[in-house]
């Protein structure tokens, strides 16, 4: 039990640090930098951090296949990135977020479709309880009139596939190789991709002055190193569908950094999705455990009875 509730709270703390990336990247945007500027910082900076612990403390051949399958892995989170900051161009934030959490029922419909498994009844609930925080929290709720585009909904909604994939295969891809390794890889992948996407103009005109390294660093700690590491750690141990609800926690983080660093207003509503949200993470902890106790319990009875 105890392992379980460690491995849970790599994810849980990964999840958490992925939150606080939409403040520091408001920050960059009031300072000038854009969001290819800011992109590029976090996953160059968060690469050549994962290079020096590798090299460090983690140094392990891999073969062309390995690198190929952990690309893939990176090439996930960077996905979720863009489509999701894409989406933030022609919907409202609020909209944004619930669009992107949606990850949540999706990766345990990944995790049921390859395992052939139902869900268990702990996670439905936690899935359910989830989303309506979601929608209280991303303040939606007392809004006159929502505006969608076509084009945004659809890149949010990608974005939340792309979340729902990077989980999944965290828990999965090369998972006998050291966690360091991995996760070097991985932001490999991140970065490969980025870079096929930006124009070069955009990588010729870094510049490290104005405090574009110190984004950088804060970015590509939270963003890439913190939890891909913390994923490699913890996903592995524990199923898919519980990793997804965990991936949860990074939300109540981010609004919680707005408003300390921010001073943005959260209303009661929104408080209120966020405390939803935290219980629902908690619940599969709690009361699917018991669950299991019952059922093995209950095998137990039966087999003696036999």
């Amino acid at each position: 039990m105890f392992q379980l509730l460690k491995n849970s709270m790599y994810v849980f703390l990964g999840a958490c640090s992925f939150g606080i990336l939409s403040t520091v990247i408001k920050l960059g945007y009031e300072k000038g930098f854009t969001f290819q500027q800011l992109t590029l910082g976090q996953f160059g900076t968060g690469w050549i951090l994962l290079l020096i612990l590798m090299l460090l403390f983690a140094r392990q051949k891999v073969s062309f296949k390995q690198f190929i399958r952990l690309a893939g892995v990176g090439a996930c989170t960077c996905l979720t990135g863009i489509t999701y900051y894409l989406s933030l161009q022609s919907i409202p934030a609020s909209i944004a977020v619930v669009l992107l959490f949606q990850f949540t029922w999706i990766g345990v419909l990944i995790e049921a479709i390859v395992t052939r498994k139902r869900p268990s009844r702990a996670t439905m609930v936690s899935v359910f309880l989830l989303l309506i925080g979601t929608i209280l929290a991303g303040g939606i709720i007392g809004v006159e009139s929502l505006e969608l585009n076509l084009k945004g909904t659809l890149f949010g909604l990608a974005a939340a596939v792309m979340m729902a994939l990077f989980v999944f295969f965290s828990g999965r891809i090369e998972v006998q190789m050291s966690p360091i390794t991995r996760s070097f890889y991985t932001s490999t992948g991140s970065l490969l991709l980025l870079l096929t996407i930006l124009t070069p103009k955009v990588v010729l005109e870094v510049s490290l002055a104005d405090g574009y390294w110190l984004f950088g660093l804060i970015l590509g700690t939270f963003g890439v190193v913190l939890p891909v590491l913390l994923f490699a750690l913890g996903a592995p141990k524990i199923s898919t569908g519980l990793a997804t609800i965990l991936g949860a926690g990074e939300l109540p983080v981010a609004v919680i950094a707005s408003v300390w660093v921010l001073q943005e207003y959260v209303s009661i509503v929104q408080w209120i999705g966020i405390i939803i949200i935290l219980f629902g993470i908690i619940y599969p902890q709690i009361f699917g455990r018991n669950q299991n106790q019952n059922q093995n319990q209950n095998q137990k009875e039966h087999t003696a009875v036999q």
